[in-house]
């Protein structure tokens, strides 16, 4: 109960103030993810990325007053591809994340324009973002019965705004990436019209820094893969440091800390082009809830492409 009063107090402090936001999602295999928060990252590889995730936070976390479900989940499918035409790639990619009472519908469709840059490609993205935020208020219990601040049912608004990123990537040696989401925090509707109150929903404007590293062992079937992904909404930071040891390129375990949440183990397999990845987190925050299951599903669909000599194997699609 104490965890849900955190989750529930975020939501219910942010409305009676003055706008209402969510910090972003974050996934275990943030690698496989980039093409939803970073457009820049659209189209640096060999063909078309499709790739799904579902995770399920501290699994089976529940209202006990009410038996009600209240552990966040959030389904994510992206794809990108190279628009060897406009000299670049694009990226789709659709997020639901439900936590609590709150349900979150992303859309965002971007454009990455390529250029090679010291060995590498850079690839500078803007991509077109769409949020549908739900809250349904009438599951809210507070203190203060009819309290006029807080809304007596369901409110939704459409909130439309832009992405921004920079991926470099030099094949088979490393990348690093930058980008902010909600980029203007665009503010919705008022949600309570008479309550001397400028409540709305607004974006969560998010930055990110992300970067990963190939190392190769003398023996050529093991390489090790360590990444890292900073994520910061200026309120809170999360800082998530991992590494997979890859095995003859079809086989990988590994391990991700995010600091002061959990440490999770991962395991995949690649079949063709086909991979599959799981990874459970232990939460370390001291708290009595369960920990998260992560599932990661991705393909790859090879392009025959002209490409610089340069261009080859991506790093990124592990």
């Amino acid at each position: 109960m104490q965890k849900l009063r955190y989750i529930l107090t975020i939501i219910i402090v942010a409305v009676s103030g003055i706008m209402m936001a969510q910090q972003a999602p974050m996934f275990t295999n943030y690698s496989n993810s980039y093409a939803s928060v970073n457009p820049g990252f659209g189209g640096l590889s060999e063909g078309v990325n499709i790739m799904g995730i579902y995770r399920d936070q501290w699994t089976g976390f529940k209202d006990n007053t009410y038996d009600v479900s209240v552990s966040p989940k959030t389904m994510l499918f992206s794809g990108d591809l190279p628009v060897k035409v406009l000299q670049g790639g694009a990226t789709l990619s659709i997020m639901k994340d439900q936590i609590a009472y709150e349900d979150n519908i992303n859309v965002n469709l971007g454009y990455s324009f390529h250029m090679d840059l010291g060995g590498g490609t850079l690839g500078i993205g803007l991509a077109f973002n769409m949020l549908n935020r739900t809250v349904d208020f009438s599951q809210f219990h507070p203190n203060v019965e009819n309290d006029p601040i807080i809304p007596a049912g369901e409110e939704s608004d459409m909130l439309l705004d832009a992405n921004f990123g920079l991926f470099w990537q030099v094949p088979e040696t490393f990348y690093i990436g930058m980008s902010i989401t909600n980029l203007f925090e665009s503010k919705g509707k008022m949600l309570v019209e008479n309550a001397g109150t400028t409540a709305s929903f607004m974006g969560d404007r998010t930055f990110y820094l992300m970067a990963g590293y190939e190392y190769q062992f003398n023996n050529p079937v093991f390489v090790l893969l360590p990444s890292l992904c900073l994520m910061s909404d200026i309120a809170s930071t999360q800082i998530n440091a991992g590494a997979k040891l890859l095995y003859n390129e079809k086989v990988w375990f590994g391990l991700n800390y995010r600091y002061q949440e959990s440490i999770a183990a991962m395991v995949g397999f690649k079949f063709k082009d086909v991979q599959i990845s799981y990874s459970y987190d232990v939460n370390t925050m001291g708290i009595a809830v369960q920990g998260s299951h992560e599932v990661c599903v991705s393909y790859l669909f090879k392009m025959n492409l002209e490409k610089s000599p340069r261009i080859y194997r991506s790093i990124r699609y592990l």
